[in-house]
């Protein structure tokens, strides 16, 4: 059964799933009823930025997102843009092979961000059931998930929803859950430059 986790709570994935390899990260969310704003055209970006042991991102090649659907190692594959959210269970999926990843990775950061949010006057207010969840490909069973959505994020346009990384040789999961003001995925990387 899989743990709902709380903004901030960190599990271990080898407690959770011993001998866990490969693992799939879903991201889903719906448009919210509109309130006046221009709901329309609302598009959610996922991706992944790879940081180093001291948290900062030493290439713009780790980061894999809809224009760069692989990580160069192999380990990080997205599996394609969803313009509207539309649809049931997981809107974007990226897989992570763990036993791939290259150890000068030590943290893999999941965001998601509203395309162009500037110039189409759009935030996180606009966006319901917001979720992140990890499953653990070699059963297909749900090993964490991670729900967030509300108006504490009105004027917020990036989330950083959550993290996979490296500890003591074993491999965790922290529910972030913070949301920032960001112009699209680029304002996001520079946060860790």
């Amino acid at each position: 059964m899989a743990i709902n986790l709380e903004k901030g709570q960190r599990i271990s994935l080898a407690k959770e799933a011993p001998g866990l390899t490969k693992v799939m990260c879903g991201l889903g969310w719906d448009v919210a009823k509109p309130d006046g704003r221009n709901t329309k055209n609302l598009d959610l970006d996922s991706s992944v930025i790879c940081l180093d042991a001291q948290g900062k991102i030493n290439d713009i090649a780790n980061v894999v997102y809809f224009g760069n659907l692989s990580h160069r190692s192999g380990s990080i594959t997205h599996l394609g843009d969803n313009l509207t959210g539309e649809g049931e269970g997981d809107d974007e999926q990226i897989i992570v092979d763990l036993t791939k990843i290259p150890t000068e990775i030590a943290r893999l950061v999941f965001t998601v961000n509203i395309y162009e949010p500037i110039s189409r006057k759009q935030d996180f207010a606009m966006v319901k059931n917001a979720f992140v969840r990890l499953v653990n490909m070699s059963n297909n069973q749900e090993l964490a998930r991670y729900n967030l959505s509300g108006l504490e994020y009105m004027g917020m346009t990036g989330m950083i929803m959550a993290e996979i990384y490296r500890h003591n040789n074993e491999w965790k999961m922290g529910a972030i859950g913070n949301g920032v003001k960001a112009n699209g995925l680029e304002d996001i990387v520079k946060s860790y430059a």
